[in-house]
């Protein structure tokens, strides 16, 4: 439809500029006319009866009410008329999330074939137990025979003086181990032609610093006909499987858009490269225009949202003021967050649809909830999403049958008005939205509430409100993650609204994160395809360095000036002149030892190191005493072509000479709170309310396609370009009632979990060892003033109980002990620890002013080494706990606010190396740090729950803490009592053995209320070796088990194990005396349990049931000469194997499963870091269990390694193979070699090392690690 409308304006030499937003079911098109106001029109994305194609349509349209001529549709358009011709498309996104992009083939480095499919070994979900992860956009793959590595400083020089070497482009040494086969290559290359491959892409093992093999073959793919995506040319930044994946998707999606540009350019005379004059521009994901003849399928995935957050960024920032953005656009199933401070941020590494990108992309964050959210009520808890009623059947409201949504609820409150929708609704497509079915539909789900809820009444108007107020509240996290965990008061922003369902909400959302200022642009609804107007070329180019920053400055100005150079010469080809380009520069920088880099822009003074620390402390609250380094440069070329621009809102509003708006001719009965009720609402129409007017709230403004609802608090200024909503600060007193809300406690709910996610953040983001900050072997919770779980963020599962029992521990040893400044730390099993390199660090939160304690936050992170008799601190032969590392009961690791790192040394470093055979920490500069890293995450806990508690008030905080632990014993019991009747009632019976034999028993009994005992009597005894389990595990592991059961999402907390007696026989394998050794029982037993607790649930197969713990290093040692102390290292790390097959799946291969999630270290990663090369890590084929169901695949690892170390496997599944369910064969059983030759005869030797093993590798010696097969489920049919 045409929103404006527009006399015919006869000129055949006007220049237009015509922008369009090509979305899922609607395009957009804005046109800039010279001489006269915009043309605005909105069109379906998809209308075959009408035209073929929905941007050539918009340009038809715009051209004739431009022009005056008749432009009949078929008709082959001219471009004469048309200065430059913009776009945004969600062409890739969808044929990325549809899965129908082009055939592609994936090259790389032999040995590493299923790299891609393997990824980072995580499951998306850990509480899916089929482990299900999207596909990869390949169908087949190359193996190249090429390899170079890394020039490690401690790998043997003699070992690697054979090879030739090469300087990287990062500036340092690499080898080449084998050289580019290129007649092995073409040959493959033209099975994957006569195939019918035509595009393909190439990620070869640190090709981001030597790129010449990698641009080899591409060469010869090229010189045949191929489509090629090359990683090293695509993204130049370490890390070869975001690298790889990103590749595949520019394979994958690239043709997809070069045929889409072609559909296009078919509908003009000469094509779109025959434009006289015209500028064909797209929009990438970074936020910058480029040429269409170089759009890219992976600089495409964001094109469409990346456009809206350009609108709002130029039409809502103020130069003046400096007054920061928070970009709000909310659409029918998701919600889309971002931010704006005079930059736009970037983010260079991210997840979509399961393909991890690498690439510069707008920092953009999504939530499942929109208009078309469902809303349910489950387990006591108002629920809002993530499943979405789509545009089919769509809300209750569109009469096809649909179920109760967030747009039914903005309906029946009165805040969406049906006479201003089309009458297109229902089967027949002709009919108004039905309020009628909203409101059946509302007062049955009430009766239900009211029903199960038992203690408040509510009414159909509180429950559809209680509802807006949870969908509101799920939009906020993503913006607190945003502002608050990155350092920025969310409320010193305004909100820029867009979107068409934005402008219902937008007054709660900024109320709920005490943000004043509301903008919504006049073109909000098409702000996408306007922010192509203002949006900008951009060319950008980066390269990897390898630096310290002080020291090299000249370098890196010689590297920067080099990529200015390049770029401008790029830019030059498209008729931009120097004077037209700006440049901004940035450095990739990180401190020495750690993995967080911050793309830092070059600051006015140019000192870019102060310009890192000052971030570094305002998003992590500290900064090291480190060398900090240079990981890449990058230089980001902005060509200043904006078509349109405009007076900010604030220097509108400034300017304006503001006049009381016209008495409104409707009204209509609005419900904005429970104790107001109805309120009568003036309803304006935006068009007529003209310019520079002010109105007070309450008001309903309707424009052509959105709806704005203005609180009764808020005061309007319809200003020339925008609609300003100022809401009038009305201060929430805390107060307290004893009665529980249910809107209220699902409110908490989020709040609660935010608080544990953005101390996982933190903890992530500020650590430096790779275990934590690469692997993910991290959790955080949040405890009541008895050490009971509230909140644990879904990080590791093994942790979600577990951490309790050390809370809880330390809460009854220094009651009335502690004040405000202390923080405590434990790793000993006595003291609820599972094994000793999983630290945890406990913080008590005090009530102001008082040492009362009111609640706990505690983080819990594997250290990477500990000390004991091996590096990595997980020895496989371990028989005493001593054996194991440090091992600290509890102890003040901050002590009135003084971190005490003498005594920290003293634990970590000197008391383990006391024992015989055994060293203190390997590095325990990193012990320091990640206990400082631990400490800030609790910091960032203890902050937003102050926060909690000036808002709502202690009592009820507190209150809601413990009625969200009854919500998960309600859920549990459901469960339970679910069960009892499906199995009638009958005991629930498993047995599994550890590969020693050790029985692992247990007989679940279930009563009609809901409750169970699971007792593991005839469970076997302590064992002398280290799968030994601490109780902690065992909850750890039911906890896991039972949520993996409930379809919904429910808080984790200790409520889960409420309606749970747990029996353990004591002492044994599961309940250890405090001597016993205990590394394994975390990372094996733990895994036997859960196998066990599933199996007596019939749940599903068996999986790999270990998670294969691989450790090498050396020990530190004194140098002779000086006296100086040399740190060793210790590297861990889990890999993963078969998930088991279920009813209704197949085993996921190469996962990891159950007790954790961690995910791997990166090949390239591992490499340039430690004196090792890995030589393969795939799927072993056919190792899963057949059956109608056949469980998944194990993999195989091989490391080489170049200098001598300690390497040692810790596992299980080397005997007992998985079990498979109801006629489901066995997976395979796990296999661990060391690959040697004879230092006397130089025979080469395979040995096998056993479960758990221990070898002192030397120079070429490799480990082969292979993992267990999942087991099948079912009968497999003849």
């Amino acid at each position: 439809m045409l929103l404006t409308t527009q006399q015919p304006f006869y000129q055949s030499a006007i220049k237009i500029t015509i922008s369009i937003d090509r979305g899922g079911t609607f395009t957009d098109v804005h046109a800039i006319v010279p001489g006269r106001s915009d043309i605005v029109l909105k069109l379906l994305s998809v209308d075959p009866a009408n035209y073929k194609d929905a941007p050539t349509e918009g340009i038809r349209r715009v051209l004739e009410a431009a022009t005056g001529a008749s432009l009949p549709r078929g008709q082959p358009l001219r471009l004469d008329n048309i200065e430059c011709l913009r776009m945004g498309t969600t062409v890739a996104t969808n044929a990325l999330l549809e899965r129908k992009g082009m055939k592609s083939a994936l090259l790389t480095t032999r040995g590493f074939k299923d790299l891609l499919r393997i990824g980072n070994q995580a499951r998306p979900d850990i509480f899916d137990l089929s482990a299900r992860r999207p596909d990869v956009l390949f169908e087949t793959v190359v193996e190249v025979d090429e390899r170079i590595i890394p020039s490690h400083p401690r790998s043997s020089q003699e070992a690697l003086s054979t090879l030739r070497e090469i300087d990287g482009i990062t500036g340092e040494k690499y080898h080449v181990a084998q050289e580019l086969d290129t007649e092995s290559l073409a040959a493959n290359l033209q099975v994957l032609k006569d195939q019918g491959y035509g595009s393909i892409a190439v990620a070869l093992i640190n090709s981001f610093a030597c790129p010449d093999h990698e641009l080899k073959v591409g060469e010869i793919a090229s010189k045949m006909g191929f489509s090629v995506a090359l990683s090293s040319q695509l993204q130049p930044m370490i890390k070869v499987v975001p690298r790889g994946m990103s590749a595949t998707a520019d394979a994958y999606l690239t043709p997809v858009i070069k045929s889409y540009i072609d559909s296009i350019s078919a509908n003009f005379e000469e094509g779109l490269a025959g434009s006289h004059g015209c500028r064909v521009e797209f929009m990438q994901s970074d936020g910058g225009l480029v040429d269409f003849r170089k759009f890219s399928g992976l600089k495409a995935i964001l094109s469409g949202p990346a456009a809206g957050v350009v609108g709002y960024a130029s039409t809502s920032w103020d130069e003046e003021a400096r007054v920061p953005i928070i970009g709000f656009d909310m659409g029918g199933t998701s919600t889309d967050v971002s931010r704006f401070d005079g930059h736009l941020d970037h983010t260079f590494s991210s997840s979509i649809s399961g393909v991890s990108i690498q690439a510069p992309q707008l920092d953009i964050n999504t939530v499942a909830a929109g208009g078309g959210s469902i809303l349910s009520w489950r387990n006591g808890l108002f629920m809002v999403g993530p499943e979405s009623a789509s545009a089919h059947p769509g809300p209750a409201c569109y009469r096809k049958g649909g179920p109760l949504t967030v747009t039914d609820a903005n309906l029946f409150l009165g805040r969406l008005l049906p006479e201003y929708f089309p009458k297109i609704f229902g089967p027949n497509e002709d009919q108004p939205l039905d309020r009628d079915i909203t409101k059946k539909l509302f007062r049955e789900l009430t009766d239900k509430i009211n029903t199960e809820h038992g203690q408040a009444r509510l009414t159909p108007e509180q429950v559809a409100l209680g509802f807006l107020k949870v969908a509101d509240e799920s939009m906020t996290r993503p913006i607190r993650n945003l502002t608050e965990a990155r350092g920025f008061e969310t409320s010193s922003h305004h909100l820029a609204c867009f979107g068409g369902a934005g402008g219902q909400h937008a007054c709660n959302v900024a109320a709920s994160l005490g943000i004043s200022r509301i903008i919504i642009h006049k073109y909000s609804s098409i702000l996408s395809a306007y922010g192509l107007a203002l949006a900008e070329i951009v060319q950008e180019a980066q390269e990897p360095m390898a630096a310290q920053y002080i020291g090299s400055e000249k370098i890196i100005d010689l590297k920067l000036q080099g990529l200015m150079d390049r770029s401008t010469e790029q830019l030059s080809t498209q008729g931009f002149t120097k004077g037209q380009l700006r440049h901004e520069v940035f450095l990739n920088m990180r401190y020495e030892g750690s993995d967080t880099s911050l793309m830092v822009l070059k600051p006015d003074d140019g000192d870019f190191a102060s310009a890192f620390v000052e971030r570094h402390r305002r998003e992590f609250n500290f900064t090291f005493e480190r060398p900090i380094l240079v990981d890449d440069v990058r230089v980001r070329t902005i060509a200043s072509a904006n078509k349109a621009s405009e007076k900010s809102p604030l220097k509108q509003l400034k300017e304006a000479k503001i006049k009381d708006a016209p008495t409104p001719s409707q009204f209509t009965d609005v419900y904005f709170d429970s104790e107001s009720g109805f309120i009568k609402t003036p309803v304006h129409q935006l068009r007529e309310l003209g310019s520079n007017v002010k109105l007070h709230g309450p008001a309903i403004i309707i424009d052509e396609t959105q709806t704005i609802v203005v609180s009764p608090n808020a005061v309007v200024h319809v200003l020339d370009t925008c609609v300003l909503i100022d809401l009038e600060s009305a201060p929430r007193e805390a107060t307290y009632s004893s009665q529980v809300d249910p809107v209220r406690l699902s409110i908490f709910g989020h709040r609660f979990m935010s608080v544990a996610e953005q101390m996982g953040r933190t903890l992530q983001k500020t650590a430096v060892s790779t275990n934590i900050k690469e692997r993910l072997d991290f959790s955080c919770a949040l405890f009541s003033p008895d050490g009971g779980l509230v909140a644990n963020a879904p990080h590791v599962p093994v942790h979600l109980g577990s951490m309790q029992f050390a809370v809880r521990y330390q809460h009854k040893r220094w009651l009335g002990k502690l004040k405000d400044g202390d923080v405590l730390v434990s790793n000993h099993p006595v003291s609820g620890g599972t094994h000793l390199p999983d630290v945890t660090v406990v913080t008590p939160v005090f009530k102001k002013g008082t040492d009362e304690i009111i609640f706990y936050v505690a983080s819990r992170g594997h250290h990477a080494d500990i000390g004991g008799i091996l590096p990595g601190s997980m020895p496989p032969n371990s028989t005493e706990l001593w054996q194991e590392g440090a091992a600290i009961e509890s102890e003040k690791v901050v002590s009135d606010s003084v971190f005490n790192e003498a005594r920290m040394r003293e634990l970590f470093l000197d008391i383990p190396s006391q024992y015989e055979g055994c060293s203190g920490s390997r590095n325990i500069s990193d012990n320091i740090s990640d206990l400082k890293a631990q400490i800030a995450a609790n910091a960032r806990g203890i902050a937003l729950i102050q926060n909690l508690i000036d808002e709502y008030g202690l009592e009820t905080v507190q209150m809601y803490m413990f009625e969200i632990q009854r919500t998960a014993e309600l859920a549990v019991r459901n469960l339970l009592k679910d069960m009892y009747h499906r199995y009638g009632g009958k005991p629930l019976e498993a047995l599994d053995f550890m590969d020693d034999g050790t029985p692992i028993k247990l007989k679940i009994t279930i009563d009609e209320e809901g409750s169970a005992v699971f007792d593991f009597a005839g469970t076997g005894p302590e064992v002398r070796g280290n799968i030994n389990a601490p109780e902690a595990i065992t909850n750890s592991a039911i906890i896991y088990a039972l949520r993996c059961m409930i379809k919904s999402d429910i808080p984790l907390n200790q409520g889960c194990l409420s309606p749970v007696d747990i029996r353990i026989p004591k002492p044994s394998i599961l309940s250890p005396t405090g001597a016993a050794a205990v590394v394994g029982g975390n990372v094996t037993t733990s895994q036997r349990v859960t196998d066990v607790v599933l199996k007596a649930l019939h749940a599903c197969a068996a999986s790999q049931g270990c998670l294969n713990n691989l450790t090498f290093g050396i020990d530190g040692k004194v140098d002779e000469e000086t006296g100086e102390f040399a740190p060793g290292f210790g590297y861990y790390e889990t890999i993963a194997g078969g998930a088991g097959a279920g009813d209704n799946w197949v085993g996921e291969s190469g996962v990891h499963v159950h007790m954790t999630n961690t995910r791997i270290t990166d090949p390239e990663i591992l490499e340039k870091r430690y004196p090792c090369i890995l030589r393969r890590f795939e799927l072993r084929e056919a190792t899963g269990g057949e059956g109608r169901n056949r469980g998944g695949d194990g993999v195989a690892r091989e490391i080489e390694f170049l200098a001598p170390v300690q390497c040692s496997i810790l596992s299980e599944r080397r005997v007992h193979r998985p079990y498979g369910m109801e006629g489901g064969e066995a997976g395979a059983a796990g296999l661990n070699l060391w690959l040697t030759t004879d230092k006397y005869t130089g025979q080469a030797r395979k040995v096998n090392m056993g479960g758990k093993g221990s070898v002192p590798m030397k120079v070429g010696d490799r480990v082969v690690i292979m993992t267990p097969g999942g087991g099948g489920y079912g009968t497999k049919e003849a």
